[in-house]
């Protein structure tokens, strides 16, 4: 018994499993994320190390060489470059696409360890991160002020902006850019360093040293039991004049024999202004996967009270919203969708004359369209630009089947076969017809999974899209049409 004589005779179980198609792509749907475009950054691994008071060229042979040749015996790297500047070396990984991100971060990670042996010791331990192509911002908001100063503006972006935004749901860091935090600024005259017989690693070390706070135990007694706390945490600019950085015999040099200490922003290199107005940005940072139009709704909602409780003279305004472009994109293919919908379904009527013909593809049609959305769930795909332009064309090709099996059976009812064998008879002519096609349809499309490189990887699932778009359609025609 054929899966269209199975459908005639029991119409309930054809409806049955319309519906379950049609539920299945409603909670699909509800897991999707939504972006402008696939995915296709490939992995990218960056190494820092920061070698305080070395010059470039210390770092390139130092540090920056011998993590090079470690790095390079790694399979899979397609490109490798390198920094070396003063004070730091930065050194970026960029891997196949074909290589797995966190594959490629335990790789580096290994080959570095290997190599922090040849480094010198008084350098920092190399850091390794990795970036995908989620870590971009979707959305820019600026804090600006015309009456505080940055580091006041920083304080508000920091402890009230970032602590309530980067709770939203789907949002996987809030940055900061332009910000100036609090610190303590040593300022060091070089030529009393000099004339002391002292460097800059001798401050530091001295910080290091004298700048602790280290738990000292604890006093019991008979009732009572006391925390002992060494109060060595230097806050003030005294505290850090007052600084013993070098002590023989009598001879006792304080910090401030050498410079100065005093409270300011820790970065002064630079700074961000709008239309003159200094300002700190926000950036966030969506999760992998995540609806990125549905975090910065949240965001908007939350700014609304946010802005009541800012001082007057704070304004937090948006600078770039990247869901704009999302949104005005999935516009044009969503409308493009309906106006497509509406020409199949009257050029079909025009043709066969029959609404009871047109119903088919009112049916089928939706009916495709959202079980793909379950496809593409389990797929891991997102809504885009392109998935929705397999939704577009697919809306042609999906009815194709049905017209067909609808066309058949309508020609033998008009010859005077009863209806229920018009359908049993119509569905079994062109059975394996209506297969056949299907594969024909699906081997054309699916093979664009297989391709490389960076094309192979965007129109990947454009081509999982049609193929399993398609599929669903040649069931619904083969079960849902002859039944109606």
């Amino acid at each position: 018994m054929s899966l269209s004589s199975t459908s005639i005779n029991r119409p309930v179980l054809a409806t049955v499993f319309a519906i379950v198609i049609v539920l299945f792509g409603i909670v699909g749907l509800s897991f999707l994320g939504i972006r402008e475009f696939p995915s296709v950054d490939p992995a990218i691994i960056s190494v820092n190390t920061s070698y305080p008071g070395a010059n470039s060229d210390v770092i390139e042979t130092q540090i920056t060489e011998p993590l090079e040749q470690s790095i390079n015996g790694i399979p899979g790297v397609r490109t490798l470059t390198s920094v070396s500047s003063q004070g730091s070396s930065r050194i970026t990984v960029e891997f196949e696409l074909s290589v797995d991100l966190e594959t490629a971060a335990n790789d580096v990670r290994d080959k570095v360890s290997q190599a922090q042996r040849r480094l010198p010791r008084d350098c920092d331990p190399p850091t390794v991160t990795k970036a995908d192509a989620d870590a971009n911002p979707i959305l820019f908001l600026t804090v600006e002020s015309n009456k505080r100063s940055l580091l006041q503006l920083s304080e508000i972006a920091d402890l009230t902006l970032k602590e309530q935004l980067q709770t939203v749901s789907g949002v996987s860091a809030i940055n900061i850019f332009g910000e100036k935090r609090y610190s303590m600024r040593l300022w060091i005259d070089p030529v009393k360093l000099a004339g002391y017989g002292l460097t800059p690693m001798d401050v530091r070390d001295a910080i290091s040293r004298e700048n602790v706070e280290l738990p000292s135990g604890s006093i019991e007694g008979t009732t009572t039991q006391l925390t002992i706390r060494t109060m060595g945490l230097m806050t003030t600019p005294k505290q850090f004049n007052d600084l013993v950085i070098k002590q023989v015999g009598d001879l006792v040099v304080r910090f401030n024999d050498i410079g100065r200490a005093e409270l300011g922003p820790e970065d002064i290199r630079g700074i961000l202004k709008n239309n003159g107005v200094p300002m700190a940005m926000i950036a966030v940072i969506p999760q992998p996967g995540s609806n990125h139009i549905e975090i910065v709704d949240e965001i908007f909602r939350r700014l609304e009270y946010i802005r009541k409780d800012l001082p007057d003279d704070v304004k937090v305004n948006v600078n770039y919203d990247n869901t704009a472009y999302i949104r005005s994109s999935i516009k044009e293919v969503e409308d493009t969708i309906f106006i497509a919908f509406a020409l199949v379904v009257v050029i079909i009527y025009f043709f066969l004359r029959s609404w009871r013909a047109t119903i088919i593809p009112i049916l089928v049609i939706p009916v495709s369209l959202v079980g793909s959305f379950f496809i593409m769930y389990l797929a891991g795909f997102t809504i885009n630009v392109l998935t929705l332009l397999a939704l577009v064309l697919a809306i042609g090709i999906v009815v194709d089947d049905a017209i067909v099996v609808m066309e058949n059976i309508f020609v033998k009812v008009e010859s005077g076969v009863a209806p229920m064998e018009a359908g049993l008879k119509g569905s079994k002519e062109i059975y394996f017809a209506i297969i056949s096609t299907t594969i024909t349809l699906v081997s054309v499309f699916f093979p664009i999974v297989f391709l490389e490189g960076i094309t192979g990887r965007l129109f990947r699932e454009f081509g999982m899209v049609m193929a399993g778009t398609v599929t669903i359609s040649a069931f619904l025609a083969l079960s849902l049409t002859p039944m109606v």
